[in-house]
């Protein structure tokens, strides 16, 4: 004759098996949660408190609390409890209208939602925005650029350059060529007052220009080395003077892959005729409107930062001097 309790029966649908199922297969399942789905689908399948926590090596006890939890609400009763502490005062009603507002509206007076004044409108805190848009990766002062370019070779000349980089040719130099043009010869009014220990470089606010140069400057990459020149214009003339540096500064062994964009003084017939007795030398270009390589601006930043200038030919002679040979960025 069975003595003790009786065990009310239990009996599940099979959406509830189905979610049961998922929440033990799946690997993200928290594994108290997995747990308490083995629980309840061996007691639907008939065996007693003590045969489950038999085969799971869980204390009897432990199998009734879920049982009983499971049969007075169901799915909902093996999930955990509501932590102690103040409960929430934002609504999901009320996140899902700032998200809203964030994306399809904008203010009155303003470009984009500020913090303020998206706490204004919603009525909420401005550290509860705060948290709703790190929540979902919202920032509305922040915006991006893109480019489409129409280039028909677009995949060809992307995959030519790119494999120079990765893999490029032996026995050859890759260099990475372009100009900065109406770069400003300044000067300051006053000369500078050197650094202290405590006190930073100083300089005057005020400054005397002295016109205005363009810098020709080559990078290889591999090597952070750089090939620069500066000349008063920015004409197909001037290119080809620096492309005779070039020359001059790389051995004469090795040959020469330049990677540079499709500004007008590259391709003129002066310059055709210049390369053509040049075999060594190879062009590569990037696509129309397309790919801004970044190596071009670093070469220009590094040969033109903190510079001054006490006129055009100082500077002139200062970077032909300085640039002329390969030599470390640092």
């Amino acid at each position: 004759m069975r003595t003790g309790r009786p065990i009310p029966p239990l009996t599940i649908t099979d959406v509830e098996r189905e979610t049961l199922e998922r929440w033990v297969r799946r690997p993200t399942t928290a594994q108290a949660l997995a747990q308490r789905a083995r629980i309840i689908l061996r007691c639907a399948g008939g065996k007693t408190n003590t045969q489950v926590g038999h085969e799971l090596r869980l204390m009897k006890q432990t199998v009734g609390k879920w049982r009983t939890r499971f049969l007075a609400r169901r799915l909902d009763g093996l999930l955990d409890e509501p932590g102690p502490g103040v409960p929430r005062t934002v609504s999901d009603a009320q996140v899902e209208e700032v998200v809203r507002l964030t994306l399809e509206t904008k203010p009155r007076e303003a470009t984009h939602w500020s913090t303020r004044a998206m706490a204004a409108r919603c009525d909420l805190s401005q550290s509860t925005v705060t948290r709703i848009w790190r929540a979902f990766g919202l920032q509305p002062h922040r915006t991006e650029t893109f480019k489409l370019s129409p280039d028909p070779l677009f995949v060809e000349k992307v995959r030519d350059i790119v494999g120079l980089y990765l893999d490029p040719p032996d026995r050859a130099l890759v260099l990475c060529v372009d100009e900065k043009s109406q770069i400003q010869a300044l000067d300051r009014t006053q000369p500078l007052l050197p650094m202290r220990p405590g006190q930073p470089e100083r300089r005057t606010h005020d400054y005397v220009r002295h016109g205005t140069t363009s810098l020709f400057a080559a990078l290889e990459v591999q090597s952070g080395k750089i090939i620069g020149q500066c000349h008063q214009r920015h004409r197909a003339l001037e290119f080809r003077k620096f492309l005779d540096t070039i020359e001059a500064a790389v051995p004469s062994a090795l040959d020469l892959h330049l990677i540079l964009d499709n500004y007008a003084p590259h391709t003129p017939p002066v310059i055709r005729r210049w390369l053509a007795k040049r075999p060594r030398f190879h062009l590569h270009f990037p696509p129309d409107r397309g790919v801004v390589d970044e190596s071009r601006g670093t070469l220009v930043r590094v040969a033109h930062r903190q510079a001054t200038a006490t006129g055009r030919a100082q500077q002139h002679a200062g970077a032909q001097g300085g640039h002329s040979r390969l030599h470390p960025t640092q």
